[in-house]
């Protein structure tokens, strides 16, 4: 018997050391760090008191578990090939999602995958490819998709699903409009927000703001202590959330629950008691705001006759009136942050019909009392640490490998410093040749069963704001209609909306071939003709820093407690025959004749030192001291400038942060925001230009307004489906990753509950609701409306007010109780439920938490629709 040795990796929820026993891994746990080697960590003195974060890092629940997901029975273990699907004969499209599996050798799969992409490619061209990543992969930024996966992909030349951000969707599609950012999909710079925020917060707004449950994004609980402190120096926290959330019931002194569609109203209301009493910050407004008197106008209801009163938005809402005016009056009062969503942005809320208008809301609420002074601005005290921001380690966002400065910021620093001088780098994978043609991810199905469609604006479109609003066609003029679908990573049923489209595609006449490149059989890998059997990031080599994606999220390390940079050592060999998805690229590049231009000649470890080289890290160490260590903890750095987000803005000053953003030419003199008149735009002078070339959207319009959701209990539709759906990302998962797999995470009774052998997906009720229905506490039941019907576990409280009910999408599992796309589905994809219009006319954003449905106990039906 082997000795245990600890091994470092990392993952999408935090750093973990691995301990690992006769190649079998046995426990992981978070990294605490030696105090005698690793850097010291900062120090913030507030109000009299001293700061100073935990030594040692924390991780998410689904991070936690990981060991199980490795060792999950559901693993992808060797390469299948449909049991009816003959390339030569009957390819049977119409069974993919009913008919089994059969084992074959990787020569086998390689042979027959390398045929239908030579035989495409001869016939239509490389545009009749298509493929696409899941939004979150295996942590590492030599195997991340924006790495490896475009590496690969450029090379061959396919169409690209465009990610729309769906974490951001109203902030990228409005609030880009109203104030910039778009280097950041719309959403705030954070930088040195918590030593202002202890220094200078008297009350902090969690607006559709869940801090516990999403961590920022990839930073595990890191934050959660700075709530804590906050609390001890008396800050008082008020949520406003339909979900009396997670981070709520810890730390709320006051909960506002509006219904769903309508939070949008109370920002109107506020706006409107500060404009009639006087209490907005008057010099500010007039110096830094556009169009902000002609809005005034319109709050104050002389422009449409519609006073926009707390007593009106009570109506609207169903929150009271007086609490309200209260929290507009305090608010005025006090040093208030804002935590609109749980980035400095993000938020259920901008996943919604009104997202684009919640979105503006809440930046014109921060702009009225002073944005960036001291004790007033977006924080979500998920960001803003003062760890070192010179120190240069590039996130998974910046490319990796690809050199590909389209799909990636690695054009911005990172592409020129990987040439080492003895490769070719940056290499032909910065090219895709099929460019030309790309397709939004969330219509995919209406392009391949629909053969053409015409959309506004592409999802991470970060150059400038205009270039969201582009028009585009697909086929795109001269190029191939969709053949081939190469599905990459976690599933779309669990995260796209209305999702049983997605599951009809895959059987549509016009899909001639479909490969699920996959670590576990979930989702829609049951609709392959081919899988390839992928390993997860403990089974390869790789390298990292927590919670560093960087690129559309510059500097989002500063989400950390400290700097921490992983090893992400290849813990134990693949699992049966899966491979790294960087072996089976070079697998495939060796049948295509590409290898050597593919991998110069390298492994993953041979990239791992040349990432690490192109990085600050031989500043302190060498590779072979870093890999026999497995991580680094970056030093303060004492000569760091300290530049509170925003500051620069609110004093009309050069922009002082280190953030990369926005580009030169969107500048005036280095000063102002990225917006035309270089100030926050009540009326955005980029969408009025729009308007003026005939393209009117009323869900989108020039002023910040007031506009109704879609799809809400204002709505026709709410007559026969009565219910709205609030549907978050998950607190038990990152996205699909953690959900499912037989893993440790269904054992959670928040996450999934486990009935006559099957593990259900949870939704949450009031108890007025399951009453007038006959649901009781872990009644199986039927969520339902046009669009389809999925199986659920009700847990039933007084979280949510009556109307709303609570299920988080994402989950991984598909389980089609008959037809799939056309029957219910007890995995739990509650995303079938949500509506696939987009946001707006031409803002191609989602829109999930504007769905209506009703509820009923589950009679063990199988509720096919056609």
């Amino acid at each position: 018997m082997g000795n245990e040795v600890r091994l470092t990796n990392s993952t999408t929820g935090g750093p973990v050391f691995v301990y690992v026993k006769d190649d079998k891994i046995v426990r992981m746990t978070p990294m605490d760090f030696d105090d005698a080697v690793d850097a010291a960590s900062w120090k913030i003195e507030a109000r009299g008191k001293t700061f100073t974060p935990p030594r040692k890092t924390t991780v998410m629940a689904f991070t936690a578990g990981f060991k199980s997901m490795i060792y999950s029975d559901k693993r992808n273990m060797y390469p299948m090939k449909r049991v009816d699907f003959d390339p030569n004969g009957e390819r049977n499209i119409q069974n993919r999602g009913i008919s089994g599996y059969e084992r074959i050798s990787w020569d086998e799969a390689i042979d027959l995958l390398v045929t239908e992409i030579n035989r495409i490619k001869r016939e239509s061209g490389p545009a009749a490819i298509l493929s696409s990543p899941s939004s979150h992969h295996m942590w590492g930024n030599v195997g991340y998709r924006h790495s490896t996966y475009f590496r690969f992909m450029n090379m061959m030349g396919f169409t690209y699903a465009d990610h729309n951000p769906d974490s951001w969707e109203g902030w990228h599609w409005g609030g880009m409009h109203m104030w910039g950012f778009s280097w950041r999909l719309g959403n705030p710079e954070q930088y040195d927000l918590l030593e202002d925020g202890l220094k200078h917060a008297e009350m902090i707004v969690f607006w559709s703001s869940d801090p516990e449950t999403n961590s920022g994004i990839y930073a595990a609980h890191e934050s959660t202590i700075r709530r804590y402190w906050l609390k001890d120096l008396g800050v008082k926290m008020v949520f406003i959330d339909p979900f009396f959330n997670h981070t709520a019931a810890l730390h709320s002194d006051k909960w506002f629950s509006p219904k769903i569609g309508t939070d949008h109203a109370l920002s109107f209301a506020i706006a409107y008691t500060w404009l009639t009493e006087g209490t907005y910050d008057k010099e500010y407004v007039a110096t830094h705001a556009h169009g902000f008197e002609e809005w005034a106008e319109y709050v104050l209801g002389k422009t449409d006759g519609v006073p926009k009163t707390c007593e009106w938005a009570e109506q609207e809402s169903g929150c009271s009136a007086p609490d309200i005016r209260a929290l507009a009056r305090e608010w005025a009062k006090k040093n208030t942050y804002l935590a609109a969503g749980g980035l400095g942005g993000w938020g259920g809320a901008c996943r919604a019909s009104h997202g684009i208008e919640w979105s503006r809301g809440m930046i014109a609420l921060a702009t009225m009392q002073g944005m960036g002074k001291p004790g007033s601005n977006i924080w979500s005290t998920t960001q803003g640490t003062p760890v070192d921001t010179e120190f240069y380690f590039p996130g998974y966002a910046e490319g990796g490998i690809s050199g590909d400065c389209e799909n990636s910021a690695a054009g911005f620093k990172f592409a020129w410093r990987m040439f080492d001088g003895k490769t070719t780098f940056p290499s032909p994978s910065n090219i895709n040749t099929s460019a030309g043609q790309h397709i939004p991810r969330l219509k995919v199905p209406e392009c391949i069963m629909g053969g053409k469609f015409q959309w506004s604006g592409k999802g991470f479109a970060g150059g400038d704001i205009q270039h969201q609003l582009h028009q585009y066609q697909y086929p795109a003029p001269g190029y191939s209609k969709i053949k081939m679908l190469w599905k990459y990573g976690g599933p779309w049923m669990g995260t796209m909306t209305a999702t049983n489209r997605y599951a009809k595609m895959y059987n549509h006449e016009s899909l001639e071939f479909v490969v699920s490149q996959s670590i576990w059989f979930e989702g829609e890998v049951q609709f392959a003709d081919l899988i390839l059997p992928a390993c997860t990031n403990f089974e390869r080599w790789d390298i990292s820093e927590f919670a560093n994606c960087s690129g559309y999220i510059p500097d989002n390390y500063i989400l950390c407690n400290h700097r921490v940079i992983s090893m992400q050592a290849k813990c134990i060999e693949p699992l049966g025959e899966s491979k790294s998805d960087y072996e089976i690229y070079r697998a495939i590049a060796k049948k295509l004749n590409i290898e050597q231009m593919f991998s110069e000649g390298k492994d993953e470890l041979d990239w791992c030192e040349q990432y690490f080289n192109a990085t600050d890290m031989p500043k302190h160490m060498t590779f072979a001291e870093f890999k026999k260590k497995g991580y680094f903890v970056v030093p303060d750095n004492p000569d760091r400038k300290k530049t509170v987000a925003l500051r620069w803005f609110a004093e009309d000053r050069e922009k002082d942060t280190p953030d990369w953003g926005p580009r030169l030419n969107n500048q005036v003199n280095r000063k102002g925001l990225q917006t035309t008149t270089g100030k926050v735009e009540f009326i955005a002078t980029s969408l009025k230009n729009f308007e003026e070339q005939g393209f009117i959207d009323e869900y989108r319009p020039a002023m910040h307004t007031y506009v109704p959701a879609w799809e809400s209990h204002h709505s026709p539709l709410a007559k026969k489906y009565p219910l709205g759906m609030l549907s978050p990302h998950p607190r038990f998962s990152m996205h699909t990753m953690g959900d499912g797999k037989d893993s440790f995470m269904n054992d959670i009774k928040d996450h999934r509950v486990l009935v006559n052998g099957h593990y259900y997906w949870i939704m949450r009720m009031n108890s007025i609701d399951a009453a007038a229905r006959g649901i009781k506490d872990g009644d199986l039941i039927r969520a339902f409306n046009d669009r389809g019907s999925v199986i659920l576990c009700a847990q039933v409280g007084e979280r949510l007010q009556p109307g709303t009910v609570h299920s988080y999408e994402s989950c991984a599992e598909y389980n089609p109780l008959g037809k799939p796309g056309k029957s219910a589905d007890r995995g739990g994809c509650v995303n079938i439920l949500s509506p696939d219009r987009y946001m707006s006319k031409y803002a191609c954003g989602m829109a999930p938490n504007s769905t209506q449905l009703e509820v009923e106990k589950w009679d063990g039906g199988i509720y096919e629709i056609y």
